[in-house]
C-alpha cells in the first residue's frame, strides 16, 4: 500500500513540475512577445511593468534583463540600460530572443558613450571572431584603436574593412584619417575621395580633404571642401577657421575676416583651441588691413583666456604706444594717400630730405630724395638717396636691407634709408653696419613723426 502511495506522490510531483515548465514555456514567450510589441509601439511604461514583474519572480532571466535594457534605452536611460546589458553578458545565454551580434553592438555602443573604450573594443573583437567577413566590425575596431592612439593596429583593421567591403565609405574615411595623422598625404587623399564617393553625407571627410588640398596649395579646392564640411555639426567651426586660413594664404584678408568672425560668433566655448586660433588669425587679418584697434581687441581676448598663446603678449607690448601715441596710430592706420603725404612730411621735416619721386611698394612707400637746400651746400651736386618707409609689425631681418640695396643698384643710387614701425633684428643691423644704409626703428620713427607734426 505504501508503495502505491509513493508512486502516486512521485507521479503527482512529476506532473506538477512538467505542468509548470509547460506553462512557463507557453506563457513566458507570449508575455515577452507582448513586451516586444509594446516596445515597438513606444509603450515603454507598460512594457517595463511586465518585465519588472517577471524579474521579481526570476532575477536571473536573461531575456527579461535584455528587454529591460532595451526599454531603458528607449527612455534615454543609458546608464540603467548598460547595467541591464552587463547582467545579460554575465549570464551569457544567447538565443533567438537575445541575438548575440545585436546584443554586443548595443553594449559596445553604451560602453563607448561612457568612455569605456577598452570594454567596447572587447565587444567588437568578439564580433569579429564570430563573423570575420563583416567589414563593419573591423571598421569599428579601427575607429576605437585610432581614438586610443594605436595607429599601427588601427590601420590594419581599417585596411581589412575596405578589403572586405570596398564600398564601405566610413572605413575608407577612418583609413584616410589614420594615414593623414601618420603623414601619408597622397594615400590619405585617395581614401577620403573613395570614402566620399560611397558616403557623400560624411561631411567630416570633406574637412580632412580640405586640409590636404590647402597643404598642397590648391586653395580653390580647399575652400570648396571646407564649405561642404560646414554641414558637419562637430567640425563646422573648425571648417570656418580653416576657410579663413585659406583666404589668408591667398592674401584675401577681407574674406578671411568674414569667415573667422562667423566661426567666433558660433562658438560657445571662448577657451577652445579653434576659437583661440580663430581670434588669432582674425587679429592678423585686422593688422594687415590696418585696423589695429580691432586687432588689439582680439589679442586682449586671447590673452584673457591664455596669456602664453603664440606671440599675443609680444603683440600687445609692441602696440602699447599705439594707444597713447596718435602719431604712430595715424602712421599705421591711415589710407595709402594720407600715408604717402605723412611720409613726405617725415622726410622733409624729420630727415631734411626733399622728395623727387614716389615709388609705391608693398606695406609702405619708396622715395627718391635729395638733401634739402642749405646755404652751406649751395652749388654742390646733390646725391640722391632711396628712402623706404615700411609699416609692418614683424622685426625686419637682413633680407629687408638686401631688398633695398638691390633697388638702389637698379636705380644707380649709392645711399639708402629704411624707416620702419617695427624693429630690426641683429642680422639686419650687422648686414647694414658696413654698408651705405641707415636704419630707423620704431622709437626713432616716433620722434620723426613728432617733428613732422610740429607747426612750421
Amino acid at each position: 500500500m505504501s508503495f502505491v502511495v509513493i508512486l502516486i506522490v512521485f507521479f503527482g510531483v512529476a506532473v506538477g513540475i512538467l505542468s509548470y515548465f509547460l506553462i512557463r514555456m507557453i506563457v513566458m514567450p507570449k508575455r515577452l512577445s507582448a513586451v516586444s510589441d509594446l516596445i515597438k509601439q513606444g509603450r515603454n511604461q507598460a512594457a517595463g511593468k511586465i518585465v519588472k514583474t517577471m524579474l521579481a519572480k526570476e532575477p536571473r532571466n536573461a531575456v527579461a534583463h535584455y528587454y529591460m535594457g532595451k526599454i531603458y534605452l528607449a527612455e534615454g536611460k543609458s546608464e540603467l540600460a548598460l547595467m541591464e546589458f552587463k547582467t545579460v553578458g554575465g549570464i551569457g545565454q544567447f538565443d533567438q530572443e537575445i541575438p548575440e551580434p545585436e546584443f554586443r553592438r548595443l553594449i559596445a555602443d553604451l560602453y563607448e558613450r561612457f568612455g569605456q573604450l577598452e570594454e567596447a573594443l572587447k565587444e567588437y573583437i568578439l564580433l569579429v571572431k564570430g563573423d570575420p567577413r563583416n567589414a563593419d566590425y573591423y571598421y569599428q575596431c579601427a575607429r576605437i584603436f585610432d581614438t586610443r592612439g594605436k595607429a599601427d593596429v588601427a590601420v590594419k583593421y581599417a585596411r581589412k574593412a575596405v578589403e572586405l567591403d570596398p564600398r564601405h565609405g566610413k572605413a575608407h574615411y577612418i583609413l584616410g584619417v589614420i594615414l593623414y595623422k601618420t603623414k601619408h598625404p597622397l594615400e590619405a587623399r585617395a581614401e577620403f575621395e573613395f570614402g566620399l564617393k560611397f558616403d557623400p553625407s560624411n561631411y567630416d571627410g570633406y574637412y580632412y580633404l580640405g586640409k590636404l588640398l590647402k597643404e598642397s596649395n590648391d586653395y580653390t579646392g580647399a575652400l570648396l571642401a571646407f564649405e561642404r564640411a560646414q554641414k558637419s555639426p562637430a567640425l563646422k567651426i573648425k571648417a570656418l577657421v580653416e576657410r579663413g586660413g585659406t583666404y589668408m594664404n591667398q592674401g584675401s584678408y577681407e574674406n578671411a575676416a568674414i569667415e573667422l568672425e562667423r566661426a567666433i560668433k558660433l562658438s560657445k566655448d571662448e577657451g577652445s583651441s579653434e576659437i583661440l586660433y580663430g581670434r588669432y588669425f582674425l587679429s592678423l587679418c585686422y593688422e594687415k588691413l590696418k585696423n589695429i584697434d580691432r586687432a588689439i581687441e582680439q589679442w586682449e581676448k586671447i590673452y584673457a583666456k591664455k596669456p602664453q598663446f603664440r606671440d599675443v603678449a609680444e603683440k600687445l607690448t609692441q602696440y602699447q604706444e599705439y594707444r597713447t601715441d596718435d602719431h604712430i596710430k595715424d602712421f599705421l592706420t591711415c589710407g595709402q594717400e594720407d600715408f604717402v603725404e605723412l611720409c613726405k612730411r617725415v622726410a622733409s621735416d624729420g630727415l631734411n630730405l626733399a622728395v623727387r619721386d614716389v615709388i609705391p611698394t608693398q606695406n609702405g612707400v619708396d622715395f627718391i630724395t635729395v638733401e634739402n637746400e642749405s646755404e652751406k651746400w649751395l652749388g654742390t651736386k646733390k646725391k640722391p638717396q632711396l628712402l623706404r618707409f615700411l609699416r609692418v609689425s614683424e622685426p625686419l631681418d637682413d633680407s629687408a636691407v638686401r631688398s633695398l640695396l638691390d633697388n638702389m643698384k637698379k636705380l644707380g643710387i649709392i645711399r639708402g634709408v629704411i624707416v620702419t614701425s617695427s624693429t630690426f633684428n641683429r642680422a639686419a643691423m650687422e648686414f647694414a653696419e658696413n654698408r651705405s644704409v641707415e636704419l630707423f626703428h620704431k622709437e626713432q620713427l616716433q620722434e620723426l613723426l613728432k617733428k613732422a607734426a610740429q607747426p612750421t
